[in-house]
């Protein structure tokens, strides 16, 4: 397997690198709008760049049409790990998937993809008489909030919530009182957290709280590689991480 890796100089591009090479996994080629080099032929745009059997994307998306453009143009499948996306972005992923196939997530940790499963569970259990919440923890570098793990995590338990509720995204003011059907939702920034999430359920005289640490960015590199695997071969339709934890 040769892949191409988007957003090659970046913190996540590099760790992919490095977990390919210790898996022995080819690295085809990269691309990164910023001019770098690496031990790998790196381009500034996916013209420039030679085919590849998939595509890994950890980039900023500046512009990202150009990666699936160059996708669907030589038919490669492609991996897209970039969170905080446009629904003009999300729409053109679902239109490239008619013809490639993409898997996309939030998240590419199989730990993630399990809490999302115990969450969605929990919340059928428990969603009718416990209030929940969900709380997330990221370095201050990070652009988008709430993260896309915690967009992620909020479906799932609204998925388990025999009732409808709705993301409340933190609160101020001083007529911030929960209302019933709210899921809050809080981001935290600081410091060089590489990602905390937590859902927590509040009952009368308990709680419960699932949570997931990432130690280092390894966990989110290595998940990527797993869906790239997992990715060549397949029809044309859109993947996510639930497919990779449904067939362990």
């Amino acid at each position: 397997m040769k892949i191409l890796i988007s957003g090659a100089l970046g913190f996540m591009g590099r760790e992919v690198a490095a977990q390919a090479k210790a898996n022995g996994i080819e690295i085809a080629c990269g691309v990164d709008i910023i001019p770098g080099s690496a031990d790998f032929p790196v381009y500034t745009t996916f013209e420039e760049a030679p085919a590849a059997d998939v595509i890994i994307d950890f980039s900023t998306w500046k512009p990202g049409a150009d990666l699936l453009t160059y996708a669907v143009k030589h038919r490669i499948p492609a991996v897209i790990a970039t969170t905080g996306l446009s629904e003009e972005q999300l729409a053109a992923i679902d239109e490239a998937a008619k013809v490639i196939p993409i898997f996309r997530s939030g998240n590419m940790s199989l730990g993630i993809a399990l809490l999302r499963v115990l969450a969605k569970k929990a919340a059928c259990v428990l969603g009718e008489s416990f209030d929940i919440e969900i709380v997330e923890a990221h370095h201050n570098r990070k652009a988008d909030a709430p993260s896309g793990t915690a967009l992620m995590l909020l479906d799932a338990v609204k998925d388990g919530c025999a009732d409808d509720r709705e993301g409340k995204f933190s609160r101020h003011g001083r007529d911030a009182k929960r209302q019933k059907q709210e899921i809050g939702v809080h981001a935290l920034r600081g410091g060089t957290v590489t990602g905390e999430h937590e859902v927590c359920f509040f009952g009368t005289s308990e709680r419960i709280k699932l949570s997931h640490s990432a130690e280092n960015r390894s966990v989110f590199a290595a998940g990527a590689i797993r869906a790239a695997q997992f990715l060549v071969g397949r029809k044309p339709g859109l993947y996510t991480m639930d497919d990779v934890v449904g067939k362990l």
